[in-house]
């Protein structure tokens, strides 16, 4: 009998027997069946339970399939555009500022003013050497091109898509953080200042934090806060590293934060020097100056009190200077390099220029007023 036994076959479906119906439930399980053989007269019946998978086996059924479908799902399809929708805005974004932090050229501000370009040009636009446009667009390109793979789900090097989605999260974990960290400093050493560019990162990083957070249930997040936490950490605290590091360099002049000041010329206008400034001014000569600038100051007294308010100025830094300040776009259009410099009749005459200088580049008739004084 045990031999007979021993020839039942597993089957994917649980049957009843002609001779003795048996209840069986399987779900789709191997399962064993009834089944008799006759010889004559006599029936031999091969009595076989049919066996039912336990709990344990079906819990940890259930969990694979719903990682399965939560994974796969429409809702995580959506995810992965969003993100890849995003880090794409992001990417356009940080390649602008990239391109003008390479260029040295001045960004279009929309909000903020001048306040905007200031800003970008701090020593806070830089992390370790690096500029922080050029950090950005990296970080903003990886998230686009793995919303694009999760999408299409084509992976490369074999990426399975939950590694895929660890990624990802680890990616934007760390955007979140800096950029929440950047808003502090501009907070903190930017006061009242703005900038539109900041914003619209920190708004993209902590959208895309949020996003992809979204598709990982309550279970997934508390495995995963710890690694969020270090990762976060560890961008703080590079960042941090960064900054001190380049605060304890000792600061050179051109470092210093010095507000737009004007100074009082003091001493009278002789006659030479109001006719000398009439003519300068007539024909369209410019004086181009700073005014921290002491030999510009000197310049000036040298016209003294009446003249020099006749005198085509020019101020190449009229909000102040601090580095990183960019010089006003008319000095720079000039070629201006040192103060303070003339401009006369197309020539540039760099340094402070005595009254005879100046009138004979300007052809200014020095010995006909000499003779008529």
């Amino acid at each position: 009998m045990a031999s007979f036994a021993s020839m039942s076959a597993p089957l994917f479906s649980c049957r009843r027997s002609r001779s003795h119906p048996i209840p069986c439930a399987t779900q789709g399980r191997w399962a064993f069946f009834d089944k008799s053989w006759s010889w004559g007269h006599r029936r031999l019946v091969l009595p076989v339970k049919c066996s039912f998978p336990g709990p344990n086996h079906d819990a940890e059924s259930e969990d694979d399939t719903s990682l399965s479908v939560s994974s796969s799902s429409p809702s995580s399809d959506f995810t992965y555009k969003l993100c890849a929708g995003f880090g794409g805005i992001g990417f356009v974004e940080t390649t602008y500022l990239t391109y003008l932090k390479l260029t040295n050229s001045d960004a279009f501000c929309p909000i903020g003013g001048g306040n905007c370009g200031d800003i970008l040009n701090s020593d806070y636009a830089v992390v370790f050497g690096v500029p922080l446009p050029l950090i950005g667009l990296f970080a903003y390109g990886l998230v686009a091109i793995l919303g694009v793979q999760l999408t299409g789900k084509s992976l490369p090097f074999g990426i399975s898509e939950n590694n895929g989605r660890l990624v990802l999260l680890g990616s934007t974990t760390s955007m979140a953080a800096a950029s929440a960290y950047f808003l502090y400093i501009l907070g903190a050493k930017f006061t009242g200042a703005s900038c539109s560019y900041c914003l619209l990162s920190a708004m993209l990083s902590f959208s895309l934090l949020f996003i992809t957070l979204k598709d990982f249930g309550l279970q997934q997040m508390q495995k995963v806060v710890g690694l969020q936490l270090c990762i976060a950490s560890l961008v703080i605290l590079t960042l941090n590293s960064s900054y001190s590091s380049a605060q304890s360099v000792p600061s050179s002049p051109a470092e210093i934060d010095l507000p737009y000041f004007t100074t009082e010329i003091t001493s009278p206008s002789s006659p030479l020097a109001l006719s000398l400034a009439k003519h300068l001014q007539s024909i369209g000569a410019k004086m181009y100056g700073a005014f921290w600038c002491s030999h510009c100051l000197e310049q000036k007294q040298m016209f003294g009190r009446e003249a020099a308010k006749l005198l085509n100025y020019v101020e190449c830094f009229p909000e102040g200077y601090k580095k990183g300040t960019k010089i006003l776009k008319a000095c720079a259009d000039a070629g201006i390099e040192g103060f303070p410099t003339w401009v006369i009749n197309g020539k540039a005459l760099s340094g402070e220029q005595d009254l005879s200088e100046l009138a004979k580049a300007s052809g200014f008739p020095l010995n006909e007023f000499s003779h008529s004084t």
